[in-house]
């Protein structure tokens, strides 16, 4: 465990002196990325280098249009959002001595509250025009259903965990922040097939790219960039509430609109919608026995 310390704090350091000298992405994802590595350790760095750190200088627009970096983007998002508060719930529910229900929705409240609330509605707001209240209205579902999976994720680790480690039940112990850095890291896992549907139906944002050293974006093929832009004025919502596609600007200065996945229609949502609670319920149901 000491060794997974010093990884991890190696970790942070790099992560928070690189994204914020080289990486051209908005500061609430960057910030996502460093609360991720704070829990997830190599594993978030990984994810960065992986996902969002441009190879080459002023190609970052090209390199996070895949759709694989976008959904990456969008899961380390949500994991690092909601999975701070659902960590800030965990420890109190310990200090409190809560029992299994009663710790899972301080769990809940908290991380879809901070998620929904703050990482997303309002660090995110640009995207809705500026508008706050639009904002809530436009992430409450796509938050919804990834809180969903990303919960199921994190209360099944948990609860095996702490059944198999006996150091793991409060706060005081380094078993339990372990415990919870790796529950959030199958939580993102578990998150991230959700994650990508919202994406490829244009319900949630991926990565962005936000330039303010004056370089210019590199091309980009229309189609490719699915779903952020190169500003922060890029979005705008459209009359369902969902995000709408996003223009990218190519190198002669026109704008070209990425090939949108049609929409899903309010059946299809309150199919996803009703799976996501399915696999809530069921995770909820099987941490429950292991715990007792």
């Amino acid at each position: 465990m000491i060794l997974w310390w010093a990884l991890t704090a190696a970790s942070v350091v790099f992560v928070i002196v690189d994204i914020w000298r080289v990486t051209p992405e908005a500061v609430t994802l960057k910030w996502a990325f460093v609360i991720l590595t704070i829990f997830t350790g190599p594993f978030g760095a990984f994810f960065y280098v992986l996902g969002c750190r441009e190879p080459l200088r002023g190609t970052h627009e090209q390199y996070v249009a895949a759709r694989w970096r976008q959904v990456l983007g969008s899961t380390m998002h949500c994991a690092a959002g909601d999975g701070l508060g659902i960590v800030v719930g965990a420890a109190l529910g310990s200090v409190l001595a809560l029992n299994f229900w009663s710790d899972f929705a301080v769990e809940y409240v908290l991380g879809f509250g901070f998620g929904w609330l703050f990482f997303q509605a309002f660090a995110m707001r640009s995207m809705a025009g500026g508008s706050y209240s639009a904002s809530l209205r436009m992430t409450f579902l796509p938050e919804f259903l990834s809180m969903n999976v990303l919960m199921a994720g994190m209360q099944l680790t948990m609860a095996v965990i702490m059944a198999l480690s006996a150091d793991t039940h409060h706060p005081s112990q380094p078993g339990f922040w372990f415990m919870m850095s790796m529950s959030l890291l199958v939580g993102f896992m578990a998150a991230y097939p959700m994650n990508w549907w919202l994406v490829a139906h244009h319900l949630k944002h991926g990565m962005l790219t936000v330039r303010r050293d004056g370089v210019e974006p590199g091309p980009v093929a229309a189609g490719e960039h699915e779903s952020h832009t190169s500003g922060p004025a890029g979005s705008a919502e459209s009359s369902d509430g969902a995000m709408s596609a996003m223009t990218v600007e190519s190198p002669s200065g026109a704008a070209t609109t990425p090939a949108m996945t049609a929409r899903p229609g309010n059946v299809q949502l309150i199919a996803v919608t009703l799976l996501s609670l399915a696999i809530l319920t069921a995770a909820l149901l099987v941490a429950h026995s292991i715990g007792m």
